[in-house]
C-alpha cells in the first residue's frame, strides 16, 4: 500500500475497530473524537456479540480472547412477560457462546486499550469533510489525509460530503431509565429480570429491562408516538415524566409498573431515527462511511455488530489493496448490500418489537 495517513471521525466501536486493525498492519491512523475524554458520558447498556459478525471482527482485531474474559453468556437469557397478568410466558435459556453479552462501555474500553497511545484525539471533532480527504476541525484548522472514514454516528458530518442524507424519525420513541445496585436495592425486580433481558409489550407499547455486568438494570419504555409528543414534558422533572409514563402504561400489571415506580434517577428521551433504505452512494475519492454513519437502523441487536465488522473489513481492505480507491471499492461492494439487507430486516423487526406477540422478541 502506497499511502500512510488515515483519519477516522468518531471513537465509537466501528471506528476503534478499524483503527485497531489498521495498526496491526502497521498503518498510520488517527481517530478524531468530539467528546473530551473516554468517560465523558455513559456508554449505554449491553450488546450481544454475534458469532458471524461482531465476533469475527474481534477475532480480526486480535481481541476475541480478551472479549471472552469480559463477556456474559448468561446474559443471553430472554424473558417474556404478559403485561396484564405478570406471568412469564417465555424464558429462553442462554445458547452457548453464540451471542454473549458485554457492556458497551467494557467493549469500547477493550478497543481503546488496544490502540497505541495518542491514537485518539479527544475533544477534536471533524466538523466538515470534502472529497479528496480534506477535513476541517471545530477550531477552524484543517488537514489532508489519504482517506477520511466517517464513523461519526447517526448525525455524521462526513456523510454530508457523500450523500447529504439525514436520518428520519421512525415513529417510535424510547425513554431510558434504570435501577442502580438492583440486587440489593430492588431484589424483586432483579429476580424478575433474570440474567439477561426481560420484555413485556402490548398495544404498541413495550417495557424492556436489561441487566448489566455491574448489577445495574437499564430500562426502556418504548412506544409509537408523534415526533413532537414530548414538547410539553420537561425531562428535567423526573416526577412529571414518571407520572406521564404510568398513565401511558395504565392497566399493566403492578409488578411491571414497579420498574417505573422504583426507578431512582432521571429519564432520557431517545427518539428513534433511521436512515432511509436503501442508503448508498457512489465511491468518492478519499471518503467512506461505516457503522451508523452508513446504515443507521433500529437498535435490534445488529448495529454494533455491523459497525465492528465494517471497521475490520475496511481496515483489512486498506492493508491488502494496492490503492486507497481499490480498497474502498472492495469494502463498499460488500458492506452496502449487507447493510441494506439488514436494514430492511430491522425495519420489519421494529414492528415486531411493538407487536402483541411476546414470542417475537426482536430486541
Amino acid at each position: 500500500m502506497t499511502f500512510s495517513r488515515i483519519a477516522i471521525a468518531g471513537a465509537g466501536l466501528g471506528g476503534l475497530a478499524c483503527a485497531r486493525v489498521l495498526q496491526l498492519h502497521g498503518l498510520d491512523v488517527t481517530v478524531f473524537e468530539q467528546e473530551p475524554a473516554p468517560d465523558a458520558r455513559p456508554q449505554g447498556g449491553t450488546l450481544d456479540m454475534h458469532a458471524d459478525t461482531g465476533q469475527v471482527a474481534l477475532r480480526t482485531a486480535g481481541l476475541l480472547d480478551r472479549f471472552r474474559t469480559l463477556a456474559r453468556p448468561e446474559g443471553q437469557q430472554m424473558r417474556g412477560v404478559d403485561p396484564h397478568t405478570g406471568e412469564v410466558v417465555l424464558d429462553e435459556a442462554p445458547d452457548g457462546d453464540s451471542r454473549p453479552e458485554i457492556d458497551r462501555g467494557q467493549l469500547r474500553g477493550l478497543l481503546l486499550d488496544s490502540l497505541s497511545p495518542g491514537t485518539v484525539r479527544w475533544g477534536q471533532p471533524i466538523v466538515e469533510a470534502a472529497p479528496g480527504a480534506r477535513v476541517t476541525f471545530a477550531d477552524g484548522g484543517s488537514a489532508e489525509f489519504d482517506l477520511v472514514v466517517g464513523a461519526d454516528g447517526a448525525w455524521s458530518r462526513v456523510r454530508r460530503a457523500l450523500t447529504g442524507v439525514l436520518p428520519e424519525y421512525s415513529g417510535v420513541t424510547f425513554v431510558e431509565f434504570g435501577l442502580d445496585d438492583a440486587d440489593r436495592r430492588h431484589p424483586d425486580l432483579s429476580a424478575r429480570t433474570g440474567q439477561g433481558t426481560l420484555m413485556t409489550k402490548a398495544d404498541g407499547k413495550a417495557l424492556i429491562a436489561q441487566r448489566t455486568s455491574t448489577g445495574h438494570i437499564r430500562c426502556y419504555a418504548t412506544f409509537y408516538a408523534p415526533e413532537d409528543w414530548a414538547t410539553e414534558l420537561d425531562f428535567a422533572d423526573a416526577a412529571a415524566v414518571r407520572a406521564h409514563l404510568l398513565e401511558r402504561y395504565a392497566g399493566w400489571h403492578p409488578d411491571l409498573l414497579a420498574y417505573l415506580r422504583e426507578h431512582d434517577g432521571g429519564f432520557a428521551h431517545r427518539p428513534l431515527h433511521v436512515l432511509p433504505v436503501p442508503h448508498a452512494w457512489t465511491t468518492t475519492p478519499g471518503l467512506t462511511l461505516l457503522g451508523d454513519a452508513a446504515h443507521l437502523m433500529p437498535p435490534l441487536g445488529v448495529g454494533a455488530n455491523l459497525a465492528l465488522l465494517d471497521g475490520a473489513e475496511l481496515a483489512t481492505a486498506l492493508a491488502t489493496a494496492s490503492t486507497v480507491e481499490e480498497a474502498v471499492r472492495a469494502y463498499e461492494a460488500g458492506m452496502l448490500p449487507r447493510s441494506i439487507e439488514m436494514a430492511k430486516a430491522c425495519a420489519s423487526g421494529l414492528h415486531d418489537l411493538l407487536s402483541d406477540d411476546l414470542r417475537s422478541m426482536a430486541a
